[in-house]
């Protein structure tokens, strides 16, 4: 086991991590920028590093910085959490050529499933339900695209190869708009992502985003932890999500489940991973591998009882998983609410001084939060500042239980979309289950 481990992060999944590593007994380094001194892990941690100013360029995403704090301070591993570096597999392959453990899978399978026609290509090897498309990059040959598109069927979206929240995509509608809609996609994939190559898919009219928990050792075991729904998003951006999916039927969440856990061992992907998934009339289209952990990985820990935090550590550790799939039962129903620092009404971010923070509590309800009274939430990164996550043993129970959270929950000095949570959780056809990834931009359109 590892006997120290930086972590290349901030905000609550840097004290998530930093709470695993203590709980197993292993030393802690965090790095920071100059704003996030302050930070409560940078606090709690056994050493801290300033690794640059505050904007993330010259902080959070400086490799060399990031390594030149695990040189001096005599780190082993080093582990990213979520957003930055997590899934930059040129990061991960500096980390080990200077020595070190990337608490992650190898760096030629982030670049395998980070590009989503090879991602794609190997789920379909695996049995994987895919999305029907071009099969690969779209050419540059207009009649074969317009070929491609008349086979697939419209409505169409074309895709960045290398893209992902949410931009890098296009939806077309009619044969005639096609060849402009690649070319205008093409260059904004090369201005974004460094590569102009897209890809084309059956746009799906309205279904929902459901999303497979994996976890693997890369020595030919994996397991799976069920299922979320992250259905209900703005601009593509999740802002709440549960465990397990509701409403589908046991034979077909079976069969995706076991999909993924082969999907894991033929690619020999090592750590926690996430399947997403697109889920219409009964059945599953892959879209994408998170190739990290996920932001709502809570839900999955509250209805499973696994910390998967710890299991990921212990993988990319070289140790064989500690659990089989018969470990895994699915207890129960989870909720996760992101809280972040923003007007409800205008989404625009609001930093600022807390002047107080309290947290809810009871019987099933935990915060993941750095916040603390007096904190200052910095204009400089992501605007989210906690997640309150409720579990019970049936899901209307659950919802209760986060209805009373979140009017417990209180962050003073600064606007949240707290009302905007509460409006969700308290909206009838979300409480039914089963809304689309449509449901919550129509709802805040009208």
């Amino acid at each position: 086991m590892f006997d120290k481990i930086l972590i290349a992060n901030r905000g609550e999944i840097a004290l998530r991590i930093l709470r695993a590593c203590k709980e197993m007994g292993i030393a802690t380094v965090a790095v920071h920028s100059l704003v996030d001194r302050n930070l409560k892990h940078v606090r709690l941690a056994d050493e801290s590093v300033c690794i640059g100013p505050n904007p993330s360029s010259q902080s959070y995403l400086n490799i060399p910085a990031l390594i030149s704090a695990m040189e001096i301070t005599d780190a082993v591993a080093v582990h990213p959490g979520y957003g930055f570096l997590a899934e930059n597999a040129d990061f991960a392959e500096q980390v080990q050529k200077s020595g070190f453990t990337f608490i992650g899978p190898d760096p030629d399978v982030i670049r395998l499933m980070g590009d989503k026609v090879s991602a794609i290509a190997a789920m379909k090897k695996a049995g994987v339900p895919t999305v029907p498309g071009s099969d690969g990059p779209l050419p540059d040959n207009s009649e074969r695209c317009l070929e491609v598109g008349e086979k697939v069927g419209y409505p169409v979206i074309i895709k960045a190869a290398a893209g992902g929240g949410g931009r890098g995509m296009r939806v077309v509608e009619r044969a005639e708009d096609l060849i402009n809609a690649i070319a205008v996609t093409k260059s904004e994939a090369q201005a974004a992502f460094g590569d102009g190559t897209v890809y084309m898919e059956k746009f799906l009219q309205n279904p929902r985003h459901v999303e497979i928990q994996v976890m693997s050792d890369g020595q030919g075991n994996a397991i799976h932890l069920g299922d979320r729904d992250c259905s209900l998003q703005r601009r593509h951006q999740k802002v709440l999500e549960e465990a397990p999916a509701p409403g589908i039927p046991a034979e077909v969440r079976k069969q995706v489940l076991e999909s993924c856990v082969q999907a894991c061992i033929d690619i020999g992907y090592r750590g926690a991973g996430t399947f997403e998934f697109l889920y219409e009339d009964e059945r599953f289209y892959f879209i994408e591998m998170n190739t990290r952990i996920q932001v709502e990985h809570p839900v999955t820990e509250m209805v499973t009882g696994v910390d998967l935090i710890k299991e990921q550590i212990r993988v990319c550790a070289g140790e064989k998983l500690s659990l089989t799939q018969e470990d895994i039962v699915i207890r129960g129903h989870a909720f996760e609410c992101r809280i972040n620092a923003e007007d409800p009404q205008t989404f625009f971010p609001c930093p600022g001084k807390v002047n107080n923070f309290h947290m809810p509590g009871g019987l099933g309800v935990r915060v993941d939060s750095h916040l603390y009274s007096g904190y200052t939430v910095p204009p400089n990164y992501d605007s989210m500042i906690a997640k309150v996550i409720t579990h019970a043993e049936d899901r209307e129970t659950a919802l209760a239980r986060m209805r009373v959270a979140l009017s417990e929950l209180v962050v003073d000095g600064i606007k949240t979309n707290i009302p905007l949570q509460e409006e969700l959780v308290r909206d009838e056809a979300f409480a039914k289950g089963g809304v689309n990834i449509h449901y919550l931009e129509k709802k805040l359109r009208i």
